[in-house]
Order: C-alpha cells, then structure tokens, then sequence
C-alpha cells in the first residue's frame, strides 16, 4: 500500500487535534480546582506532553507497536528511539508514514495519564506525579496498547475491539485513579466542608476544546480519510450532544437544578462512552450510548460518597464508568454493515466483558503498587501546611491570580 496524501493530511489534523486536548483538559480541570491550585493541576497536565513524549521515543512506542512478543502480552525493542522509521510505510504498511503512526499514537499515550490527574487533584507532590506519570506510561500504558492495538492477545486471542481507547485510554486512567486515590487519601476537609470550583468559564472552555479535538481522537482512529472516519465523526457528536442533554435532564429528575457543569461534564461522558464505539456503531446506536453515559455517569457521582473516596474531579464517574460503559454496549450495538471487524451479539459481548475486566485488573493493581513503592520512596502526598497554604505557592512558587494590593 502507498502513502496517500489525503490520509497523511487527515492524521496530521488528528495527531494536532489530539494533542490540543491535553491543554483543554488542563482548563477543564484547573477551573473546577480552588484558585490556589490552578496552576498545579495545569502543570500536571501540561509535563506529561513532555515526560511522555521522551518516554514514547525513547521505548514506550517499541513497547506497544513492534513485534509480539511472550504470547502477545508485549512487543520488543526493535524501534527503541524510533530507529528506523524513515519517511515511507515500511514497516506498519498504513496508507500513511509511519512516524506519522506513531505521532499518532504519541498523542493517546501523553493524554492518557494526564486523565489522571483530576481524581488527585489539590493534594498530590509534583515530584511525584512525574515519576508516577513516567513509570505508569511505560509498564502500564505501553503494554496495554500492544494487546488492544499492537498485536497482543487482546485483539488476537480474547478478539475484543477498541476502536480509539475505552480500555486503552479511558479504563486504564480510570482505573490508574482509583488506585491512586486510595493511596492518596482524602483532601483536608472533604467531606465536612463544601469545595467549590473556583472557575466554572474556564472549566465550560476546556470542555469546548476536548469536544473539539475528540474528532480527531475518534475520526482520526479510522487512520484515514474515508467512510469510516466520517461516520466515527458524526457518532461521536451525537453521542456527545445527546449525554450533555440527557446529564442536566438527570439532574433536574433528581430535584436539582440544570448546571453549566453538568452539561459539560455529560458532554465529556458521552464523547469518553463514544470513543471505543465510534466507528463501529450507527448512529442510532450513538443516541443509545450518549443517553446512557448522560444518565449512568450522572448517577455513578455517587459512588465515591458510598464508598468514601476522595475522586476530586470525578474521573472515576465519568472515565471508569463511561469507558466501561463505551466497551460493553459495542458488544450490544455494533453494526457489520458499519464495520466488519465487529458483529456483535453475545459472543462480542462476552468479548468485550472479558477484555474490561483484564483492563481494570492490571492497571488498577499495578498502579497501586506504583503508587505504594513511590510513597515508601520519596512520599506521594503534600504536606498539610502546603496543601492548606495552595499548591500553586508551596510546589511552583507561582500564583495563577495576583490579587489587588
């Protein structure tokens, strides 16, 4: 297969689209923050698009995407450094370059654990968020691309799909958070006094710019300009638009009051639910998939007061629960006539639940053990005089608002 022009083009406005998802998810979750830790949860995501990018280079892409190695649970080190890859098709054989693919991809891997970071939120050392950041991208996120996407067993032995990330992306965060909010514990003062966001315009901008570059996310994934990029295009706005509706009428049916915050974040939902769907569904199946991540990420806000535990900006809720959610009802909905790779029913169902649950199981354990030898090094949390005083100040030596004097 040749490289064509019109696919190169539409990855390279994918690989753009994507990456300008990591700062919108930074605004995202810096306006929900309090003002004193604007600029630690900026940070946070801003240095995994460049802790990431040198990890990806150096071996996490030769992880993922080269070779197949001990029965497809990883690949090798043919690509360490990217050598090799030139300016042809060679080696994966896309209608498009391969350093292109791998760009492509770069972009999945730095978004990933940035994902993260809302669940830690206001509490967690930067230190440490690097170092967990730069060990989780290797040994969790590298290995759980190979089996969904690089060849590994996911794909060939247990035969589910993952069209662009329920469970590379959006399980393995959701339940990387888990993990490390239980090590982390709780912020001083949650659950005894009210922790408001402090910016709720920067929160709506941010949501406006993942919206946006979640086409190239989901378009993007169809890895060129044809049929199927348009159709994971329009399945995608669907389901986004019908979640962020479906979440403030949920809202309202609970006795409370449409928000702002809620029509965002069921817009996030339904765009999290949508992304391992998208270019497998029609767009019925999209309308069925957004009304359910609209109600079901609304209602699962209440896991983390059930089970007590400190989820800061809801990550659990809306990218555990809508990954999940995403994956399971592709075994339901998929459509042959939308892609064959998919057939669903029961066997695609069973499929789909076995790989959620090898998703869960491995990123959540071996984040928690990441989490655990990391404390027992060099301490994960912020001390209680610099959580009190911001993180802003006491981790950056910086404000994000400079008040009159």
């Amino acid at each position: 297969m040749e490289v064509n022009g019109a696919d190169t083009s539409w990855i390279l406005i994918s690989s753009a689209l994507v990456l300008f998802m990591t700062p919108g998810l930074a605004l995202f979750y810096g306006g929900m923050v309090r003002a004193k830790n604007m600029l630690a949860m900026l940070m946070m995501n801003y240095v995994a698009m460049g802790v990431v990018t040198i990890l990806w280079v150096a071996v996490a892409a030769s992880l993922a995407f080269s070779g197949n190695e001990v029965s497809g649970l990883v690949g090798n080190l043919g690509l360490v450094g990217l050598r090799g890859v030139g300016l042809g098709n060679e080696i994966f054989k896309y209608s498009i370059p391969d350093s292109l693919f791998l760009g492509f991809q770069m972009m999945f891997a730095i978004i990933t654990p940035a994902l993260i970071a809302g669940a830690v939120a206001e509490r967690m050392k930067f230190s440490a968020w690097v170092a967990f950041i730069a060990i989780w991208s290797v040994i969790v996120y590298a290995p759980m691309a190979h089996w969904v996407w690089g060849g590994g067993f996911i794909a060939t032995q247990v035969k589910a799909v993952d069209f662009a990330g329920g469970l590379v992306v959006h399980i393995n965060a959701g339940a990387a958070a888990l993990a490390l909010v239980f090590v982390l514990g709780p912020r001083i003062g949650w659950g005894h006094s009210v922790i408001r966001p402090h910016n709720l315009p920067l929160t709506i901008l941010g949501a406006g710019m993942l919206w946006f570059g979640w086409f190239g996310f989901n378009a993007g994934s169809a890895l060129g300009a044809n049929g199927l990029a348009a159709q994971a295009f329009m399945t995608t706005h669907i389901a986004a638009a019908v979640a962020a509706t479906a979440w403030i009428v949920a809202e309202s049916l609970a006795g409370g009051k449409p928000t702002t915050l809620g029509f965002v974040s069921g817009a996030v939902a339904g765009l999290v639910a949508i992304t391992p769907a998208a270019g497998f569904v029609s767009f019925m199946g999209a309308i069925i998939i957004g009304i359910a991540a609209g109600v079901i990420c609304f209602m699962a806000l209440r896991l983390k007061t059930t089970f007590k535990f400190d989820d800061s900006l809801d990550v659990i809720a809306v990218h555990l629960v809508g990954g999940i959610l995403g994956a399971l009802l592709l075994g339901v909905l998929a459509d042959p006539a939308v892609n064959a790779a998919a057939t669903g029913g029961m066997a695609q169902l069973t499929s789909q639940a076995i790989s959620v649950v090898i998703a869960f199981v491995y990123s959540f354990v071996l984040s928690y053990v990441i989490a655990k030898v990391l404390d027992m090094l060099m301490g994960i949390r912020a001390s209680e005089t610099d959580e009190r005083e911001g993180l802003d100040i006491a981790l950056h030596e910086e404000q994000a608002y400079q008040m009159a004097e």
